[in-house]
């Protein structure tokens, strides 16, 4: 067994939490988090852990194979440099730093190590993303041509959290920004985005980025966590559309159950199987099994995770300089707020619901 110490459990830790206790080839003996509260509630998930607000204990123990890093972007720069230093891997959640200079810095610094260190960037552990990358590597579609993404709901809203993060369009844009580059298989070449200031907030809490990739593929991302709020029964709008110059694939879901429609030259094919929420499972595996491979079996890079970070702040910047207009009021935001304070299920609904055991969320 691999032994990991894990810094942060809020909701994402929590979730690694979950599996690294599964999975055989862990033994999780570190959760850190500055909360007395978080860590009571960690205590019932890894009883055998360590729980502690100090992380210096996870550097300094021998023992220690790989750290995660899930605590807010602001802090991983310096637990990742202590990883490196007490040659340690790291598996990490998204972005690595709260500027995009520093994220280079990281990256550059990784490269100079022989450790494995992962990102997750969780779609590219995603069944259906694959399927359909094979699918049109197999020339079923013919030439890619076009590659649109959307993935708006009624999510996460300014004022609960993730701050260092950015806003939507970087902490959550961000993953499909990476799966529309890993569909094209090729760097950005131009874009142009256009944002809109929902309830007259200060950031663009919607945005559509369009432009081509250096190979010639064009693409569209919209994100957004502006999809009917107040709505009596909530909905999303969440898809892949790739289109081909003789074929097309297409992927929908609903949280619960992802469905590929894949239209080719001499194969039509429908597959629906678990969406899998953050594939959390996927990439604690893949990581584990590269360590002791001592090379990478599919885990997403450091650099991929950079450019990613990089692009959707540039896009999300050509937004802001292209003029978001203002929608709605701030008394509406407030109205958001206030429900989302009471909601028992929903849509990335605060951590302070997740802890209590009360919130379910589904994106």
């Amino acid at each position: 067994m691999l032994k990991i110490g894990i810094i942060g459990f809020g909701r994402m830790g929590r979730l690694y939490a979950e599996e690294f206790v599964k999975n055989p080839l862990w033994e999780l003996a570190y959760i850190c988090d500055t909360c007395t509260e978080v860590r009571k509630a960690a205590a019932d998930i890894a009883p055998a852990a360590v729980f502690t607000d100090n992380e210096d204990l996870l550097f300094d123990d021998p023992d220690v194979q790989a750290v995660g890093l899930f605590a807010l972007a602001d802090s991983r720069p310096a637990q990742l440099y202590k990883a490196l230093k007490t040659g340690k891997h790291v598996l990490a959640e998204k972005p690595l730093a709260d500027n995009v200079r520093t994220e280079w810095e990281l990256a550059e610094a990784v490269k100079q190590s022989n450790l494995t260190v992962a990102v997750n960037m969780f779609n590219r552990n995603a069944w259906y993303h694959q399927t359909i990358i094979d699918f049109i590597r197999s020339g079923e579609i013919g030439e890619l041509a076009i590659i649109r993404i959307a993935h708006m709901t009624p999510g996460h809203m300014p004022q609960e959290g993730h701050g260092p993060e950015g806003p939507c369009f970087h902490d959550c844009g961000m993953h499909y920004v990476d799966v529309a580059r890993w569909y094209a298989g090729s760097d950005f070449d131009t874009y142009h985005a256009q944002g809109v200031r929902m309830w007259s907030y200060d950031d663009p809490w919607w945005i559509q980025a369009h432009g081509t990739f250096k190979n010639g593929v064009v693409f569209d991302i919209t994100q957004g966590f502006v999809y009917g709020h107040m709505a009596e029964k909530q909905t999303h709008n969440c898809y892949v559309d790739i289109i081909g110059t003789k074929g097309i694939a297409r992927m929908t879901h609903d949280f619960k159950t992802a469905t590929v429609e894949m239209h080719g030259v001499t194969q039509t094919i429908v597959k629906t199987d678990g969406f899998k929420d953050k594939k959390v499972d996927i990439m604690i595996d893949v990581f584990a099994r590269s360590i002791l491979a001592g090379r990478n079996l599919g885990y997403p890079t450091v650099e991929d995770s950079v450019i990613a970070s990089d692009m959707a702040w540039k896009m999300f910047d050509d937004a802001v300089k292209n003029g978001a207009p203002c929608i709605g009021s701030p008394d509406d935001m407030e109205e958001i707020l206030r429900r989302r304070r009471t909601m028992k299920q929903g849509y990335g609904l605060p951590l302070w619901e997740v802890i209590n055991g009360a919130g379910k969320n589904p994106s």
